[in-house]
């Protein structure tokens, strides 16, 4: 709805997007158009608003069926303006100058017009087909039906409409009908549903029937499997005991084998033993004598060795004492004195009282000059 201010003399009319404006003075069409803003005297002018956007029309079609069944069917019509100039000529939009509001009811009479027209297309459908086709083909057949109907409408393109889409939601006979119509199916519904019991039941006592003999075959089969495993195990204990003599007998035999092995292993072991002991004592006794005899005659050659050295000690004393004699024996007298005294010297412990005569000490003195006068000579 536009926006008009009022002013003393003039008014203001502001539009919006979604709505044509024509403005008349007289007769005369001064501006048109969408969303439009102007000023206008309210004495001289007149406006017109047509909504310039997608409407929908509740539709509600009552009929009758070709077996003369009462039918309703309700959807939605959604239309637009296609010529804003030529709804305008054709329905009243005129709006009060100072509210804004349209002083008639267009679109009412718009959607009159419209329902009356698809109510005429719907009805001739409905009026010739049976109540059942309606049922079964009525929604898609009733929305093409009053959707080419309203396009090829040649008053609904003079007033410059267009239609957008039909929707229709439902197709309905009257509830008396619908429950007639409904009572077939339902008990067919119910006469599957019983057969299907009947038949469940049927495949029950069938099953039932299948299980009580597999459950005697099986008892049959396991009858069979307990005989043949009795038999067997009677089979398997001979088998076993069979076995277990024979396994008791080889052992038997082994362990008598192994204690005759076992016996003659310790008497070879012990008459090994024997001679090695034998050999032990006579390798023992025989190294004990060369021992012995080696002892022995370490020592004597020991002996010998040491006699050998006594005597060679004794001789080579005995030589060195001739020696020594034999170079006393050409000393001088006085020489061997004091030989004789440096030994006696050595030997005492000490000395208590020494007298020293000149009978002693004059041929010494007289050799000792002579033989450093010798000994001066020679030198020379």
């Amino acid at each position: 709805m536009a926006e008009i201010r009022r002013y003393p003399v003039f008014r203001h009319l502001r539009a919006d997007a979604s709505s044509f404006v024509l403005h008349y003075r007289g007769t005369k069409l001064l501006r048109s158009g969408r969303g439009m803003s102007f000023w206008f005297r309210p004495l001289t002018d007149s406006v017109a608003e047509v909504p310039a956007d997608d409407r929908e029309l509740a539709l509600v079609i009552h009929g009758r069926s070709a077996d003369f069944q009462e039918v309703s069917v309700q959807g939605v019509l959604t239309y637009r303006v296609i010529d804003p100039a030529k709804l305008g000529a054709r329905v009243d939009f005129t709006v009060d100058s100072s509210t804004g509001a349209f002083l008639r009811q267009p679109l009412e009479k718009i959607a009159q017009a419209l329902s009356q027209l698809a109510q005429q297309h719907a009805g001739d459908y409905l009026l010739h087909t049976p109540i059942r086709q309606i049922l079964i083909e009525g929604q898609a057949r009733v929305r093409a039906l009053v959707e080419e109907g309203l396009s090829s409408e040649h008053q609904v393109a003079a007033m410059g409409l267009g239609v957008v889409s039909v929707r229709i939601h439902t197709v309905k006979p009257s509830p008396d009908l619908e429950k007639a119509l409904e009572a077939p199916a339902r008990e067919k519904i119910k006469q599957e549903a019983d057969e299907a019991a009947f038949e469940r039941r049927a495949q029950a006592v069938d099953k039932e029937r299948a299980i009580q003999d597999n459950e005697l075959q099986n008892k049959i089969e396991l009858a069979k499997r307990e005989e043949n495993l009795i038999t067997q195990q009677g089979t398997n204990a001979k088998r076993t005991a069979q076995e277990k003599a024979e396994s008791d007998r080889i052992t038997l035999e082994a362990a008598a084998r192994a204690q005759s092995l076992k016996a003659q292993g310790e008497a070879k072991a012990h008459e090994i033993k024997m001679q090695a002991e034998a050999n032990a004592a006579e390798i023992k006794a025989r190294s004990d004598a060369a021992s012995a005899r080696l002892r022995s005659e370490a020592e004597a050659e020991g002996i010998r060795a040491v006699e050998s050295a006594h005597a060679e000690a004794e001789r080579l004393r005995v030589e060195t004492e001739r020696s020594r004699l034999e170079a006393y024996g050409a000393l001088p007298s006085g020489i061997m004195m004091g030989l004789a005294l440096k030994e006696i010297a050595g030997k005492l412990q000490r000395i208590d009282h020494l007298n020293l005569g000149p009978e002693l000490l004059g041929p010494a003195l007289v050799n000792l000059l002579e033989a450093g006068t010798r000994k001066l000579g020679t030198e020379a």
